[in-house]
């Protein structure tokens, strides 16, 4: 079974599903990163532009106290999840957290620390997209597992 497992997650009760999986079904004596990247929103709070919209601009300090309070959940999200594992077996030592803000985009992104940090196993939840919405846009998870290779991808729904 794996030895070093990425958990990519976000907010949704799938990502939490993922968590669960690895807590069940993996080893306990794997090293696992759960990662979590953020919408790159945050650039905005800092800008003063005639190009904003006026509606952004008179609630953009709204806006970024929003994002903020996201991060911190995530944060949260995160630590709550190496705390499940942790109470499943798995070593504290063994178990990192990352959240970042996205560079080049959510699924490039975690595309890049898979490959960077050498992993075996990609677990990650399925999201619950429209149909429609999946066509056009394809969702992060689809992206990932089209642009993954060398590794055990595993998508829990």
């Amino acid at each position: 079974m794996a030895g070093s497992i990425m958990i990519a997650v976000d907010e949704s009760e799938n990502a939490q599903k993922a968590i669960n999986y690895v807590a069940n079904n993996m080893k306990p004596t794997a090293k696992v990163t759960i990662l979590t990247i953020l919408p790159k929103v945050a650039t905005a709070c800092g800008m003063d532009s005639p190009s904003l919209t006026p509606l952004f601009n008179r609630n953009s300090q709204v806006f970024c106290n929003m994002e903020d309070a996201k991060r911190e959940r995530m944060k949260e999200c995160v630590e709550t999840a190496k705390k499940n594992l942790a109470e499943a077996g798995f070593s504290s030592e063994n178990i990192q957290t990352q959240v970042q803000t996205q560079k080049s985009g959510i699924a490039r992104d975690i595309l890049k620390e898979v490959r960077e940090g050498d992993y075996d196993t990609l677990v990650l939840g399925r999201h619950g997209l429209s149909g429609v919405k999946d066509f056009f846009s394809g969702s992060v998870t689809t992206k990932v597992v089209q642009g993954v290779s060398g590794i055990t991808v595993i998508v829990v729904d």
